[in-house]
């Protein structure tokens, strides 16, 4: 059986979000169309509680873009975004939210961010999305969204881990490309990791 995830398509990682990603809103287009061609949408969604410590806000004298330690990970400081009940951590306007059956919440711990949809960052905890993937009998998983380098990226790699086949739908994804060439390097990361990079005109469902 096959899966449409939608990862973390939300208001804040929109160009004009409090984490934009550049040319985010491109995704939506192509979201609400391949979730017409699919029984089952999932998709994940941030949600931080106000005072998540990968805010930079929460590390006086420390700026956003710093690299620090957390809790033993290395961990990238961010703009306070998803907070949730805000319009920042709903799903973007535009998104047709009526084709996801279930949606998966991540970055609820204040202690530790969660890039995937799968874990948080340390591998400590499940979100449930992978037993709930399992118990449908989904054995292949299309994903898209935001970002190419950041979630979409560590969330197809936990996918693979968990013996899914997976496919990155590239043109339904957008970078934010912090270094110069990140959203490449997390391209040929995937590739390498097994995970096949297709177009949306090819995804049949």
């Amino acid at each position: 059986m096959k899966a449409l995830l939608l990862v973390d398509i939300q208001n804040d990682f929109l160009p004009d979000g409090a984490l934009s990603v550049p040319d985010g809103d491109e995704v939506v287009p192509v979201a609400n169309r391949l979730s017409q061609r699919f029984e089952l949408v999932v998709a994940s969604q941030d949600r931080h509680p106000p005072a998540h410590a990968s805010f930079a806000s929460q590390h006086p004298g420390h700026e956003v873009g710093e690299v620090i330690e957390l809790d033993g990970l290395e961990q990238i400081l961010w703009p306070d975004h998803c907070v949730e009940g805000t319009r920042g951590a709903a799903f973007a306007g535009g998104l047709d939210a009526s084709r996801i059956d279930r949606v998966f919440h991540k970055g609820t711990d204040p202690e530790i961010d969660s890039y995937s949809a799968l874990f948080d960052n340390g591998h400590r905890k499940a979100t449930g999305l992978g037993d709930y993937l399992k118990d449908l009998g989904v054995d292949h998983v299309y994903l898209l969204g935001l970002a190419t380098d950041y979630c979409v990226k560590f969330t197809a790699l936990d996918a693979v881990e968990l013996g899914f086949a997976v496919h990155v739908v590239l043109d339904g994804c957008r970078g934010v490309n912090r270094r110069p060439g990140d959203v490449d390097r997390a391209v040929r990361e995937m590739r390498d990791a097994g995970v096949e990079i297709v177009s949306s005109n090819a995804v049949t469902g």
